[in-house]
C-alpha cells in the first residue's frame, strides 16, 4: 500500500465507515453495582439518540438478556419464548417488570437501575419471596420461578410505593399472573400447572412486604 492511501475514503464513505466500526458501550448499576460492557449494534448512532432521516432511533443491538448472561453471568433471567410470552427473562429496569428478551440494550437507559434474580439475597438472606417459593416448593421444573419471583417482586413493590399496603387477595394475583390486572397486562406462564402453588407464595411473601 502507498503511503498516501487513505485508510479511509475522505467525505461522507469514509464517516459512515467509521461510524459503522463504532463499539457502543452501557452502563448500568446491576443489583447495587455499578458495571459496563460493550454490546453489539447495527444503525443508529450507539447512543440510542438515532440517526434517521427524521430523528429516530434507527439503532438495533443485542437483547438485554444476552448481554446479562454473557457479560455478567446472571443466571436468572433465561430465555424462554423469544417474544414477550412467558416472563422467563423478567429483569427490573429502574423498578418496572422488563422482558430483557425483546429489550435492546441501547434503550436501556445509561446508568439504569437493573435487578436480577441473581442479586435478590442479601447478607445471606434470601428476599422473602424466595423463601416463600421454598416453602411453598412453587417451583415445580423451577424454569418459571424467575419470572414469577421478578415480576411479583416488581408488581408487590409498585403497588407499595403507590400506597397500596393491603396484602392482595388471591384473585388479584391470579389476575396479575394472567395479564388481566389493571397495573399488568403480560401473563406469566407456570408450563408445569403449578400455579395455586406460586399464587399461595406470592400472598404469603407480600404479608412480610408490606409490614
Amino acid at each position: 500500500m502507498r503511503g498516501d492511501t487513505p485508510l479511509l475514503a475522505p467525505g461522507e464513505d469514509g464517516l459512515d465507515e467509521i461510524a459503522r466500526l463504532r463499539v457502543p458501550r452501557r452502563t448500568i448499576s446491576l443489583n447495587g453495582k455499578r458495571v459496563g460492557a460493550e454490546y453489539q449494534s447495527a444503525g443508529g448512532t450507539g447512543d440510542g439518540e438515532g440517526s434517521g432521516d427524521g430523528g429516530e432511533d434507527t439503532e438495533t443491538s443485542e437483547p438485554l438478556l444476552y448481554w446479562l448472561r454473557e457479560h455478567f453471568d446472571q443466571r436468572g433471567p433465561r430465555y424462554g419464548c423469544g417474544v414477550s410470552q412467558c416472563g422467563a427473562c423478567t429483569v427490573l429496569v429502574d423498578g418496572a417488570p422488563t422482558r430483557s428478551c425483546t429489550t435492546d440494550v441501547h434503550t436501556v437507559p445509561e446508568r439504569a437501575e437493573v435487578r436480577t434474580l441473581d442479586g435478590l439475597a442479601h447478607g445471606g438472606r434470601r428476599h422473602p419471596l424466595q423463601r416463600a417459593f421454598v416453602e411453598f416448593q412453587a417451583g415445580q421444573c423451577a424454569f418459571c420461578v424467575n419470572a414469577m419471583v421478578m415480576g411479583a417482586l416488581g408488581w408487590l413493590e409498585g403497588r407499595i410505593a403507590a400506597g397500596q399496603r393491603a396484602v392482595p387477595s388471591e384473585g388479584e394475583i391470579r389476575d396479575f399472573l394472567s395479564g388481566a390486572s389493571e397495573d399488568n397486562t403480560r401473563n406469566y406462564l407456570c408450563r408445569c400447572g403449578a400455579h395455586n402453588r406460586i399464587t399461595a407464595a406470592i400472598r404469603s411473601a407480600a404479608k412480610e412486604m408490606v409490614k
